[in-house]
């Protein structure tokens, strides 16, 4: 009888320890849409928030600065904002979506600094996983 009150509660403490890891796992993101990822995206950036960033971009993440032609993937990317985690910017921000069509977004982030502007133009997908930044391009207008 001890063994199998024993195997029971081992039986649901696995099944709900498995439930509540993968609750703590599950995307956050998820319901989002567009508008509100491009939105997460920018205070990510301008506000060094790191909190969301694993669950924010593709896996093919691609960001790319026109002014130098410089490209960097997600873990180069990443890498970048949680060095910064905390670094708070002294702009002004907007954002708005430019275009939706299907699964598909282009927003545009604009961060207006004293003495010069930089414009993100950040390509949103929509999986099984909600709506991520898959692209992103930074000019300086």
């Amino acid at each position: 009888m001890k063994k199998t009150i024993a195997t029971i509660a081992t039986v649901f403490a696995l099944v709900f320890g498995l439930n509540a890891s993968a609750a703590e796992s599950a995307n956050p993101l998820k319901k989002l849409d567009s508008k509100e990822i491009a939105l997460t995206y920018l205070q990510a950036i301008s506000t060094g928030n790191t909190e969301y960033n694993k669950y924010l971009y593709t896996s093919d993440f691609e960001y790319s600065n026109a002014i130098n032609n410089q490209t960097f993937g997600r873990s180069q990317y990443l890498a970048f904002l949680n060095a910064n985690k905390g670094l708070v910017y002294n702009c002004k921000t907007t954002y708005e979506i430019m275009d939706q069509t299907g699964n598909t977004a282009i927003g545009k982030a604009t961060m207006k600094f004293e003495k010069f502007t930089r414009i993100d133009y950040i390509t949103m997908v929509q999986s099984a996983e909600g709506w991520k930044v898959s692209k992103v391009v930074t000019t300086y207008p």
